[in-house]
């Protein structure tokens, strides 16, 4: 199909995302500043300022000042032309950097613990939850809510108690969402998988993944009979396939080995499946089965009822096909924004005013206040558009009696002190701000890589053509997004979430920009440079095309059906997690996570990477450990 066909040139809401910040709103910090503006000169689209982040409508174009400010000053170029910073005039008890969920929930804790601080939240982007953002869409009159980022609150019976206090204080009492989540909204419909023409030499979609035979799934499949046969196999025999090994030993194995090495040396498999299977391990790792080991692919779990195959005739200690790490829960605890609703809870209590209501269920539709964020009157003040760019003692780490930070705005440098500073950014940006910390610390804070993603969700006026092929999510394997499905189904606070296949519906794509055949650091850091580089209109060709390819036999026209498209780039995405048994070996409590967040004076560090894992409960964890920490001084 050429672009006309395609749609290309409707008149549609499209907007794109990196990291959070809509695309071209990012040289605006940036502009400001001698030497990061922005080099091309084509006109961006958009807005100078965004009122309500979370509708921010217009066609966002691509510009290489991204980042700006911080890439000089990673590359030491920034100072050397940088302006003088204003004389700050504000004192804090307490300030932040980062307003996200980590950012957040040190506030709240640090409020608990001094009633009367005064605390200052400096966040870069035009919206505060970092990855936990909302994305609202507006489709023939309706209003339409999705996840820009982080989804859920996954197990939170198995919360650590500062998480599960934090979550409980906020009036969230996660066992109403068993009534709010339409469990059975899509029973009748299955998993679809789609094979490209690209990968595979022709187009075909079928129906009824995990629910028909897996003969007749793969019957159609282009695929050589080789292929087929031991796909059929690894999904249906249960053979053991390492017999001469005890269980313990086989763990230990597997751990060393690749899941593509165990699927065709020791499964002994057509190297035909592997296009098929080569994507599987995006949602939770980010890269390819190249780049697993054949043991974390057996222990992930998966969101979507989707195993691993090949595992289910071997005992791995819990006996033939027991799969280890069995959820303790349903993935079910969802708002309809995905965990913005955590954020917007926590600036609800943090700022008075900002955000009306009082319960879980009208934090959903209740709108937010942007100008009371920053209210000289707040004991506690959210600064949007204020990217940190320097963090020292006051005087020295030796004698401080408090910390003295510059922070960048579109109008120039700005100065504010502080007791204390809880840098609840990511690690990478704690290392460039914070020069005192030492050599080896800013090391461990260099190790981390965040693991890039594309969770784009595009608003379609209607979703008959997945009723009518009887589908609800579908896997493309080596497809530009390889996964997607209808939104979550969640009803609650007046909220309605689309019933009727004739409704409007959201769907969620989801891309792992990966680089096969490189170590996982290597694979996160190409992922994130073709994020940076691949303008939007190209994104948008690749979504109209996947989708006709996937659903126009079943009536779908990407010109005529889809509405609004949101790209959401996370190019620093992800927490990078040390539980890569193939590549990551290291003693309890020495990890590069566990050495980089250790407090240095009076400077604390928070955020998900000091962890080591990319959830919500272990960032607000970090946050409540980092307070712990800044309030020795008082």
């Amino acid at each position: 199909m050429n672009d006309n066909e395609l749609g290309m040139g409707a008149k549609i809401t499209r907007r794109d995302f990196l990291d959070g910040v809509a695309v071209a709103a990012l040289a605006g910090v940036a502009s400001g500043l001698p030497g990061c503006s922005p080099q091309s000169t084509t006109p961006l689209r958009g807005p100078a300022a965004i009122d309500y982040p979370p509708a921010t409508t217009g066609l966002w174009g691509q510009d290489n000042s991204s980042y700006a400010v911080m890439h000089k000053i990673r590359d030491g170029a920034f100072w050397a032309t940088a302006p003088v910073a204003a004389a700050g005039r504000e004192h804090y008890d307490l300030v932040i950097v980062g307003g996200g969920l980590s950012g957040l929930a040190s506030a709240y804790f640090y409020r608990q613990a001094r009633p009367n601080a005064r605390i200052l939240i400096l966040e870069t982007r035009r919206d505060f939850g970092g990855h936990a953002g909302r994305n609202e869409f507006n489709v023939n009159g309706r209003l339409l809510l999705s996840n820009a980022g982080t989804q859920s609150m996954e197990s939170p019976a198995e919360y650590r108690p500062s998480a599960a206090r934090l979550v409980r204080e906020l009036g969230i009492d996660v066992s109403r969402f068993y009534r709010y989540f339409q469990q059975h909204r899509y029973d009748g419909l299955s998993t679809g998988i789609f094979f490209n023409r690209k990968t595979f030499g022709r187009d075909y979609f079928v129906a009824g993944a995990y629910t028909r035979p897996w003969s007749d799934i793969f019957a159609g499949a282009p695929l050589s009979p080789d292929a087929k046969a031991d796909l059929i196999r690894i999904h249906t025999k249960e053979i053991d396939y390492l017999p001469e090994l005890s269980p313990a030993e086989r763990i230990a194995y597997l751990k060393t080995i690749s899941y593509s090495t165990f699927i065709t040396k020791h499964a002994r498999c057509n190297a035909g499946v592997l296009p098929y299977l080569q994507d599987r391990p995006y949602d939770l790792f980010g890269t390819g089965i190249e780049a697993v080991s054949a043991f974390d692919c057996f222990n992930a779990g998966d969101d979507y009822g989707m195993e691993y195959p090949g595992f289910q005739g071997m005992d791995l200690g819990l006996g033939k096909g027991k799969w280890r790490r069995e959820k303790p829960e349903p993935y079910i605890f969802h708002f309809p924004d995905g965990n913005a609703s955590i954020a917007r809870m926590l600036v609800r209590s943090l700022v008075p005013g900002s955000i009306p209501g009082s319960t879980m269920e009208d934090i959903v539709l209740a709108p937010c206040d942007y100008r009371k964020l920053d209210d000289p009157d707040n004991q506690v003040r959210i600064r949007l558009n204020a990217t940190t760019v320097k963090v020292v003692h006051d005087p020295d780490p030796s004698r401080a009696t408090g910390i003295q930070l510059t922070y960048a705005t579109p109008h120039g440098l700005q100065g504010v002190s502080a007791a204390t500073c809880i840098l609840a950014c990511w690690h990478v940006v704690s290392r460039l701000i914070a020069p005192e910390l030492p050599p080896g610390q800013k090391e461990q804070l260099a190790y981390r890589v965040k693991e890039p993603y594309v969770y784009t969700h595009v608003a379609l006026d209607n979703w008959r053509a997945f009723k009518k092929l009887g589908v609800y999510q579908i896997l493309a394997p080596t497809s530009y997004h390889y996964f997607t499905m209808l939104d979550y189904p969640v009803d609650m606070g007046g909220y309605q979430s689309p019933a009727s296949p004739d409704d409007p519906m959201i769907l969620f794509m989801l891309r792992a920009p990966t680089k096969y055949g490189l170590p996982p650091k290597e694979q996160y850091r190409a992922g994130r440079w073709e994020l940076f580089r691949t303008p939007f209109f190209e994104i948008e060709r690749n979504i109209r095309q996947q989708l006709g390819a996937m659903l126009g036999s079943a009536g779908f026209d990407p010109a005529r059906d889809i509405a609004a498209i949101t790209v959401n780039r996370w190019s620093h995405g992800y927490a990078y997690e040390y539980d890569k048994t193939l590549w990551e070996h290291w003693a309890p409590g020495q990890r590069p996570c566990d050495l980089a967040k250790r407090p240095f004076g009076r400077i604390s560090i928070a955020n998900s990477d000091s962890s080591g894992a990319a959830f919500t409960d272990t960032a607000i964890d970090e946050g409540y450990r980092a307070v712990g920490e800044v309030l020795r001084f008082g």
